[in-house]
């Protein structure tokens, strides 16, 4: 029996360190110009190995499901996994996925993803778990088919879901979205995420009528949210975190706060470990290398 398994993507993260400013939310590159990279750095990322990576690391017996390529990047995702101690039940074939991150000046990202197999994934591929929980991130095509015949399977055997859907997915709409609303005991998203699923005025509730038993948006560097039917939770994040890169500091929030609600059931301690578990990453290059260990937190 597994405390957590995670279905998500696995790429090779390959980060772009340039000399461009942002101006007004964005970085602009001329065209016909030839930018020197002013450092160059190669981490395995990915929303189902990284939050993986993340509950293991934060005592959780933990798997991860998922399509990786039949190649040498591959196998270095399966290695990570194993040395991790995250046990790998998914399939593999074709080629990784890939991920450019391109960091401006100011030490935030524009990401630029080829998904490769990450969308492949049959169900016919997998064997279902034995697991208490179920942790989402964002697959599209065959994958998210997967993602729903799966969890309405194990919900018959009580195994619970938190999902994290991406904008890939929340641009779609809450109709898009809504066979996996009806499952999930927890929802994590941004406020622009938030706000293509529900126009109320009041998010969180929004969202929690939509089917979700807890609720939770993150906004930047502005205080967490939460809601749980009953009350609202509030969380201003350290704003004297000096970030180094953002990459992954969405998967560490979220897996935080997952793993603290699993650990406690206690909101308002999920809220700190989700921030502190963010605010770790932010400090370094690469999604999983600055992500805490339970002995860190306790």
């Amino acid at each position: 029996m597994f405390d957590i398994v995670t279905v998500g993507s696995n790429v090779i993260d390959l980060f772009l360190e340039t000399n461009v400013h942002e101006t007004k939310n964005k970085m602009c590159y001329e065209v016909g110009a030839k930018l020197l990279i002013t450092n160059l750095k190669q981490d395995w990322g990915g929303g189902g190995t990284n939050t993986a990576v993340a509950f293991s690391r934060l005592g959780l017996k933990t798997a991860y499901i998922g399509k990786t390529g039949n190649d040498s990047n591959g196998n270095k995702i399966l290695e990570l996994l194993k040395k991790e101690k995250a046990k790998f039940l998914g399939t593999r074939g074709g080629q990784t996925g890939l991920s450019v991150i391109l960091d401006s000046k100011e030490h935030d990202r524009t990401i630029l993803t080829y998904k490769g197999v990450n969308d492949d994934l049959r169900f016919s591929e997998i064997k279902p778990p034995n697991t208490k929980w179920l942790y989402y991130s964002s697959m599209l095509g065959d994958s998210f088919k997967t993602q729903i015949k799966l969890a309405k399977l194990l919900r018959k055997k009580y195994t619970k879901l938190a999902i994290n859907p991406s904008s890939y997915q929340t641009e779609k709409g809450s109709r898009y979205l809504q066979p996996l609303l009806d499952l999930a005991s927890i929802i994590i998203l941004n406020k622009e995420e938030a706000e293509m699923l529900t126009n109320k005025k009041d998010l969180l509730k929004g969202l929690y009528n939509l089917g979700p038993k807890i609720v939770c948006i993150t906004d930047k560097d502005k205080p967490v949210l939460a809601f749980d039917g009953r009350r609202k939770y509030k969380l201003t994040p350290n704003k004297k975190v000096k970030a180094i890169e953002r990459t992954g500091a969405g998967d560490a929030f979220a897996s935080g706060f997952v793993a603290g609600l699993i650990k406690t059931n206690d909101i308002n301690f999920a809220l700190k470990l989700g921030s502190k578990n963010s605010e770790s990453v932010i400090t370094q290059f690469g999604a999983k290398n600055n992500l805490l260990y339970w002995k860190d937190v306790k």
